[in-house]
């Protein structure tokens, strides 16, 4: 069964390890995939991985209005319109708490991170509604649920998108659009990788290692490792499926048991 046959999905972050497993996952089961990214090569390299018929894709900033209206755009006019939005575009920002927090930094990571999130809500909706609905997927993670010191804006973008996701959700439900989050718990990516190399610098300690921190938010995992990104990616694609028609406003987890435990 393909779960995607003859949907047109819209992914942004689309060259990151989620995007790109989202990607992959989504075309295999049927989907015409848009892709939106900065990186062009790494966008033209991905889209033609999948194949010319199946994939186009955009270079986009997604915190930028004429560019998430013109991704938008695109996308209609390559394959008609957009069955699913995937709003996954995201930064990480800084480890530092907040007093020493960079202003331009928390400003970035909360225009890409939420600004751009909104900004591709606005555009796609009115797509949606002329196909009788849709299903939109917004990246999230385990940051929005909970805190996590050092880390004020992404933490505080993670948390932002949940409420906007319910508020789209009930403007969504009348037009037959869907609109849920899913939140990751540390998924082996390039991000991952950063967080830990920024967390060992801010350690100032000479014995500290990447592998040591990334052992020691593995344990925080019930099941004892980091996710990858097809796990992700398998749920995005049932909430972007029609598996999921009856589920909307809601925050996922895949997360291996993180947020089940105590902070």
């Amino acid at each position: 069964m393909v779960r995607l046959d003859g949907k047109v999905a819209l992914i942004t972050g689309a060259t990151g390890g989620i995007g790109r497993a989202a990607a992959r996952l989504f075309a295999d089961e049927g989907a015409r995939v848009a892709l939106v990214d900065l990186d062009e090569a790494a966008l033209g390299e991905l889209a033609g991985s999948i194949g010319e018929g199946r994939a186009s894709y955009s270079v986009a900033d997604v915190t930028e209005p004429e560019q998430a209206r013109d991704y938008v755009a695109a996308a209609v006019n390559r394959w008609g319109g957009v069955d699913v939005f995937l709003a996954n575009a995201g930064v990480e920002g800084a480890i530092s708490a907040i007093p020493d927090y960079p202003i331009d930094v928390f400003d970035r990571v909360m225009a890409v991170n939420v600004r751009g999130v909104w900004l591709g809500i606005k555009y796609v909706v009115p797509v949606m509604r002329e196909r009788g609905g849709g299903s939109i997927v917004i990246t999230s993670s385990t940051a929005g649920i909970g805190g996590s010191a050092d880390m004020s804006a992404y933490v505080t973008s993670k948390h932002a998108v949940i409420g906007l996701m319910r508020t789209a959700a009930l403007e969504g439900a009348p037009l037959g659009i869907r609109v849920n989050t899913v939140n990751p718990a540390p998924i082996e990516t390039r991000m991952m990788r950063s967080i830990e190399e920024m967390r060992v610098a801010a350690l100032d300690d000479a014995g500290a290692s990447v592998e040591q921190t990334k052992r020691a938010a593995a344990a925080r995992i019930p099941l004892r490792r980091y996710g990858n990104p097809e796990e992700v990616a398998r749920m995005m694609l049932f909430l972007a499926s029609d598996e999921s028609s009856f589920s909307t406003g809601g925050v996922y987890m895949v997360d291996g048991g993180r947020s089940a435990g105590s902070p």
